[in-house]
């Protein structure tokens, strides 16, 4: 359990994911910025576009250069309800889940996640297309429906594979780069909420940008220009970052959320609360994940 020494970072990093196929992703998008309030900038990807793995490569680098706290916006595990079933007479763990996901899914270039989407066990929960069957039942995680109660809106299922607010695939391909994180930085990253974080280490953590845009009054709406980018920057404690036009959604919410981070590092009550939510059993511990800063007021 985290105790009142909640961890220290010197830098906080914000990553916007996407689960496409394609080579390069114009819905990845990463910012960073250091712990104080100078505005976050956002980082350049070595390519046109960022892929995954260039997004795994910066991060192998970066994480080992000191403790920083990363947040990423993708589901970091699926509703156990039904990913049990992949484990027939077991009491599987996330870390198990990883493992399946990567066994089915290793031939796939850049952390791609979609072969699971099919496998004959595992595969068996996807509602891939049509309308509904009648025996999907729409499972969610725990700290989904805690969004919807701090009114953060209505995440989708992980399971639901339909339309543009899909969030399967791109979970996938998370739990494939998270696992290979832990693997290449041994006894340097911690991937919160399944493994307490150690001093000094850099930690992993599951993030919903909408929960940022929450705080700084937009609600539901999308930051798109630049004027707005900064107004919300300076509700979260930060310079503006004093850019001109027009800004994309991806661009918008890792930057937020970067700053958003570090806006809740610097309040020590709120950020205690952030690391033990009320809502964070052993379900979610073990199994399911958080997201970071989501039901920190709820029974």
């Amino acid at each position: 359990m985290i105790s009142s020494a909640a961890p220290v970072f010197g830098r906080f990093i914000a990553i916007d994911w996407s689960g496409s196929v394609s080579k390069g992703y114009a819905g990845i998008a990463v910012a960073e910025c250091a712990a104080g309030d100078a505005a976050p900038r956002l980082v350049k990807s070595p390519g046109k576009r960022w892929s995954r793995t260039a997004v795994f490569d910066w991060l192998r680098g970066e994480l080992a250069c000191g403790p920083t706290l990363v947040g990423i916006d993708c589901a970091f595990s699926l509703p156990f309800t039904v990913a049990a079933l992949g484990f027939p007479g077991r009491q599987a763990s996330v870390f198990d889940l990883w493992d399946a996901v990567e066994e089915v899914c290793a031939t796939e270039s850049d952390f791609g996640g979609r072969s699971f989407l099919n496998h004959p066990l595992h595969g068996a929960g996807f509602w891939h297309g049509g309308p509904q069957p009648d025996w999907y039942q729409d499972p969610h995680r725990a700290t989904e429906w805690a969004c919807r109660a701090d009114g953060l809106g209505h995440p989708q299922s992980p399971y639901k594979l339909i339309g543009p607010k899909q969030v399967g695939k791109a979970g996938l391909a998370g739990m494939r780069v998270l696992r290979a994180l832990r693997a290449a930085l041994p006894g340097r990253l911690a991937v919160w909420p399944f493994e307490d974080p150690a001093p000094g280490q850099s930690v992993m953590v599951e993030i919903y940008p909408r929960l940022f845009l929450q705080h700084t009054g937009f609600g539901q709406r999308k930051i798109r220009d630049g004027g707005e980018m900064d107004e919300a920057l300076r509700r979260l404690g930060s310079h503006p970052l004093e850019r001109a036009g027009m800004v994309s959604d991806h661009d918008s919410d890792a930057l937020v959320s970067a700053a958003g981070l570090r806006w809740l590092a610097a309040t020590p009550q709120t950020w205690v609360r952030a690391w033990a939510p009320p809502g964070l059993d052993d379900t979610a511990r073990r199994q399911e994940g958080w997201i970071f800063g989501v039901g920190m007021t709820g029974s």
